[in-house]
């Protein structure tokens, strides 16, 4: 028996036609839905009430055909259609339709598709409602748990595989899941399990077969990564590929996420305390590590690597006008003669007297008359840090802290030649290849080629 007895349907009909209200109004009024009293009041204007009478008829081949001719060459509806044969529901008119573009005649003849019938070994496996004695369940009952456990058992391990555990799994890590299991327990299970409707099971296993319209971006991704050792997180990723192709810093985030691409995390590895100020140099550098042309603030300092009972010291100086490592001397102890010869090749690139500042901070090396004197010579002037206060050589600290991240703390070294040669490496590849942001996404060398003509 239908839902709606036909004196129901004849009601809210002639309350539609003898009223003034649209279908939305009246269907409200009887607690119904439009579109089902739209169907019935077109049924009712071409055959009556006898076109509201529901029909348990089986449909013929021809019969389909002709309802569908009819559709195609008058230009109905699928609603208009199904008044007019007096089918009941119009949805059946578009099925109809989509067997007869997809199999032709032999389509709409084909027999009613039956109940799917559950195999023994795909049965549907359900949890345990009820705490009952096991020794009150039957056979099937403790059958039935038994499988639903393997289930549960089989589903976390394959979840947990695929990465789901860390946090609440997504429905793409469902799906990957239960397609790997749907071979041994039936998918209705599977997906009560997972708690995945199956709409959305559907949708991601399409989505899951689509190709993949990011790949060729993956992979020159991962290139950059590797050619950089991991050293460029997104964001000089992003600066690199943009100078190859437009591509978003955020689709560039988000794709090294789900390649797992992490850029190296910096420690930490010195903490200073704030003690009295210096004597023999003021701080004329006062932290404004901005240059506005070559040559104009350079900055230096002395760092210690240390390798088994061993250590080599680097001192490097770096022009601020575009962060480049200009000069540098390696030596097994810090001693003065390595800033000396440090000083011989950095002023290699003074072609005449510069008003240059020369900023460190209050080493030994550097309160030595002869280092003073090395820089009056040349019209330099000396900038020292206040005492214990690193944060006043912040540009050349920060460079030692990505040497040690990027190159030292990555690496075991079995020798100090080896140490040697790879600080070499490093260096040139600081100055030539790895890019900066605020350079534009140019790397040091770069940036001082693409403007050399301007201060020429």
């Amino acid at each position: 028996m239908g839902k709606y007895s036909i004196e129901f349907k004849i009601t809210a009909i002639k309350a539609y036609i003898n009223g003034d209200e649209g279908f939305r109004k009246v269907a409200r009024h009887y607690s119904m839905d439009h579109g089902l009293l739209r169907r019935w009041v077109a049924a009712y204007r071409l055959r009556g009430s006898a076109g509201l009478r529901s029909r348990g008829h089986h449909y013929s081949a021809a019969f389909k055909l002709s309802v569908i001719q009819c559709m195609h060459a008058q230009q109905l509806s699928h609603r208009e259609v199904a008044a007019r044969f007096g089918l009941g529901q119009s949805s059946r008119v578009g099925i109809w339709e989509r067997q007869y573009y997809s199999g032709g005649l032999a389509a709409l003849s084909a027999p009613k598709r039956k109940k799917a019938v559950t195999m023994p070994n795909k049965s549907p496996v359900l949890p345990p409602s009820e705490i009952i004695d096991d020794d009150a369940k039957s056979r099937e009952q403790l059958k039935a748990e038994l499988e639903y456990l393997r289930m549960e058992n089989a589903y976390l391990k394959k979840l947990e595989e695929i990465g789901g555990f860390e946090q609440e799994a997504s429905p793409r890590e469902k799906t990957l899941t239960v397609m790997a299991l749907r071979s041994r327990f039936a998918l209705d299970s599977l997906l009560k399990l997972a708690d995945l409707p199956r709409s959305t099971f559907y949708y991601q296993l399409s989505a899951l077969q689509r190709p993949d319209k990011h790949a060729a971006l993956k992979t020159r991704i991962q290139e950059l990564y590797d050619q950089h050792v991991g050293r460029f997180g997104y964001r000089r990723i992003a600066l690199q590929l943009q100078k190859e192709q437009p591509v978003s810093e955020k689709t560039v985030q988000r794709l090294m996420e789900r390649l797992n691409l992490k850029s190296l995390v910096r420690p930490k590895k010195y903490r200073s305390y704030k003690g009295q100020l210096g004597k023999i140099a003021s701080n004329l550098l006062e932290r404004n590590f901005v240059a506005q042309r070559p040559n104009q603030k350079w900055v230096t300092d002395v760092t210690e690597f240390k390798i088994g009972l061993k250590k080599l010291y680097l001192s490097p100086v770096m022009d601020l006008y575009n962060g480049e490592i200009i000069a540098y001397q390696t030596a097994t102890r810090p001693c003065f003669a390595m800033v000396t010869d440090m000083l011989d090749k950095a002023f290699v690139r003074l072609q005449s007297p510069a008003h240059l500042v020369f900023h460190s901070d209050q080493g030994w090396q550097y309160q030595q008359p002869r280092y003073q004197q090395a820089l009056e010579q040349r019209g330099i002037k000396q900038s020292m840090s206040r005492k214990g206060n690193c944060l006043d050589n912040a540009a050349m600290e920060s460079f030692f802290a990505t040497l040690k991240s990027e190159f030292f703390y990555l690496k075991r070294f079995e020798s100090m030649e080896e140490l040697e040669l790879g600080l070499e490496e490093y260096i040139r590849y600081y100055n030539h290849d790895r890019i900066k942001s605020r350079l534009g996404g140019l790397s040091p060398v770069e940036y001082r080629a693409r403007s050399v003509g301007v201060w020429q």
